[in-house]
């Protein structure tokens, strides 16, 4: 009986699906401004942003991976993408699909250094990151990019029903990417490069190439996430991205997404997404200094990465010793 119940509530996304309903449920008793229709709304568009970097992120790490240049790349594509605007005239959503080009070109950067040259993936992200960061105040001189088109702001503050557009595009994302992940060779040899990438290389996959791919695509996302985020802000900020790459990491590591590769899914970072957006947004509510905003979500990032090892020795795993509890 007891083998039964917990084969119920044995997935691997239960135990932060449950993490983020009771983080509900204590801030909506905490606070009454939690629980409505325009904070909610607010939370899932802000949080839009950073899950769609996480997407992206959560497919390198599955390879094996980090990628620490995505908060870099989504700010420099957003400075390029609005600048096309504002100085050539052509259409917005064209630059738009140009920036989204620009940053898939930087994630090849990145993926050719780590595939072809050997670099080891944070040093090497850690170091393009600088540069597109450098990029971004030789191109702004440190002011932002006004002036935008009017049609553009839809991208990002336009709403479907009383559904945000940039919460219909993550959705999507996410949908194209899960499936991808699941049912396509490609997304195969992502969690079999990760898994063991030496065993990958003698069955004839090719690990240069998907590892290339990988870091490209998360470099689209990122592009993708910093155009949006132009459009909301109505303007190209320099400062854009520049906290974005610990959530996209955190997101997928507590979505259970392993930090040595090879494990995880869509779903489990979509949850851990939300769940860092609900903290942040529970920090605001209860009237709690920003100063302390970094310091909890740098223990979530700590909590995170021990959970990552407990989940990876099993044996010893919190899992493991329930399971065991219930047996008996």
């Amino acid at each position: 009986m007891t083998e039964q119940i917990w084969k119920k509530l044995k997935f691997r996304e239960s135990g932060i699906i449950l993490a983020l309903l009771i983080m509900c449920l204590g801030l909506t008793l905490a606070t009454p401004s939690f629980l409505t229709a325009f904070n909610l709304g607010m939370v899932i568009r802000q949080v839009s942003f950073t899950a769609i970097l996480a997407l992206g992120q959560t497919l390198v790490l599955i390879s094996g991976g980090i990628d620490l240049s995505v908060g870099a790349i989504a700010g420099l594509s957003a400075i390029v993408g609005t600048m096309m605007m504002t100085a050539t005239g052509i259409d917005p959503y064209l630059c738009a699909f140009l920036a989204g080009l620009f940053g898939l070109f930087c994630g090849l950067l990145n993926g050719l250094l780590i595939a072809k040259i050997g670099l080891n993936p944070f040093i090497a992200t850690l170091g393009t990151g600088e540069v597109y960061y450098g990029l971004i105040l030789v191109l702004t001189k440190g002011y932002p990019v006004l002036g935008l088109p009017k049609k553009f702001m839809w991208l990002g503050q336009g709403m479907v029903g009383v559904v945000p557009v940039p919460v219909i595009i993550m959705i999507l994302v996410a949908l194209v990417v899960a499936y991808v992940l699941k049912n396509t060779p490609f997304g195969r040899y992502v969690y079999a490069i990760g898994g063991n990438e030496a065993a990958a290389n003698l069955v004839g996959i090719k690990v240069p190439k998907i590892k290339i791919s990988v870091y490209a695509i998360s470099g689209f996302l990122a592009a993708l996430s910093g155009m949006l985020y132009a459009s909301r802000m109505a303007g190209g900020q320099p400062t854009t991205g520049q906290t974005w790459v610990m959530p996209s990491v955190t997101a997928a590591i507590i979505g259970g997404t392993s930090l040595s590769g090879g494990e995880g899914t869509i779903l489990g970072t979509m949850v851990g997404a939300i769940l860092m957006g609900v903290l942040t947004n529970g920090i605001v509510l209860l009237n709690i200094s920003s100063y302390w905003e970094r310091v909890i979500i740098g223990i979530v990032v700590i909590l995170a990465v021990i959970i990552d090892i407990l989940r990876n020795n099993k044996e010893n795993s919190p899992l493991a010793f329930i399971k065991k509890i219930f047996a008996k």
